[in-house]
């Protein structure tokens, strides 16, 4: 069933993809519905919620200002967040899109200043900072610079300036809605960093974009990263497994970039991900079930560039070096090497 809006143009879609958040999504639609720029739509994509989410959505709907700006998208199946997500990239009917989570929330001038340097600018997408919050209560701040980056693969050239230079998420900016159509981007279908590979390839194809230092969207951590494998007795090889699958895609995507000024930085970043995951496998392996071998760890540390490709890079060049003779020495002495570096960093 959907629920239609009147027919319109907005500036900005806000789309929420839900399952089962009864709990938290009153005070994420509230933060949403409480923006103070007034043209925006809000897509909730129900995913087969059960639990009384939809219920308390109704309820504030039925009363609520912003009503008929408000569609609500029901699943006849659980297709999971990827396609959720992939579905409001073809329903916003605004120019610019902006995807929140339904266990987070957002600043009351959220949209607006994002919008101002958006028109500013004459952005194509403009980042918010944002606080995340772990399971465990701690809080840390990721803030970016006032920057505005207006050139070709500028954007793109910062985010990999170093590891994790740029957020992982898929929330907390506005993006032009046509940068996502006219390039086919789209979040691939898995339950795990999906965003992050959004987010990671959706860089290359912006030209104009600003990162503001402002806090805007409050990120409550998912149970299911790597940061939380240690908290859990028993971990699954298949969940391991699917972050392993969404770096490679990463790794595929790179190919047609060989000739970009960041692509050095851009390989290093994906197989630096690669040793964050094979180090977080090393340190709770005895709890991985069934058993990650020596040689299926090696073939993590894969390289995207090939060895002549690396000689000729100009930037991070050794870096790559050193990563790819980890993705081609003997499983025993590569695990070896990974071990010890990771215990040098506090990772294992």
């Amino acid at each position: 069933m959907t629920k239609l809006c009147r027919k319109m143009k907005y500036d900005v879609t806000i789309g929420i993809p839900i399952y089962n958040s009864v709990s938290c999504i009153r005070a994420s639609m509230m933060s949403a519905l409480a923006q103070s720029y007034p043209s925006i739509e809000f897509i909730l994509i129900d995913d087969c919620c059960n639990d009384g989410t939809i219920d308390v959505i109704n309820y504030i709907v039925s009363s609520h200002d912003r009503r008929d700006d408000i569609r609500i998208i029901s699943h006849s199946q659980k297709l999971g967040v990827s396609a959720s997500r992939n579905q409001i990239i073809d329903e916003a009917r605004g120019e610019f899109l902006y995807f929140m989570d339904s266990d987070d929330t957002i600043a009351k001038n959220t949209i607006e200043l994002l919008m101002q340097n958006a028109r500013k600018y004459d952005a194509e997408i403009v980042f918010g900072s944002y606080k995340k919050i772990e399971t465990s209560g701690k809080k840390t701040v990721y803030q970016y610079p006032s920057k505005q980056l207006l050139g070709k693969d500028e954007l793109a050239s910062f985010a990999y300036r170093k590891y994790a230079g740029i957020q992982a998420s898929a929330c907390n900016y506005i993006v032009k809605t046509n940068i996502l159509r006219l390039n086919k981007h789209r979040f691939i279908n898995v339950n795990y960093w999906e965003d992050l590979v959004f987010t990671f390839d959706l860089v290359t194809l912006v030209s104009r974009a600003v990162l503001l230092p402002d806090i805007t969207y409050i990120y409550i951590c998912r149970d299911n990263s790597l940061s939380h494998y240690q908290e859990r007795i028993n971990i699954s090889k298949a969940e391991v497994m699917r972050n392993v699958e969404s770096i490679n895609h990463l790794k595929n995507t790179s190919a047609l970039l060989y000739d970009k000024i960041y692509f050095p930085n851009r390989c290093y970043n994906i197989v630096m991900t690669d040793f964050y995951i094979a180090c977080a496998i090393l340190k709770r392996r005895k709890t991985i079930v069934p058993y990650i071998t020596n040689r299926e760890i090696k073939a993590i540390m894969s390289h995207p560039a090939t060895w002549r490709q690396i000689c000729s890079f100009r930037k991070s060049r050794i870096k790559n070096q050193l990563l790819y003779v980890l993705g081609k020495a003997p499983s025993f002495l590569s695990v070896f090497i990974i071990k010890c570096l990771g215990k040098m960093k506090n990772l294992i």
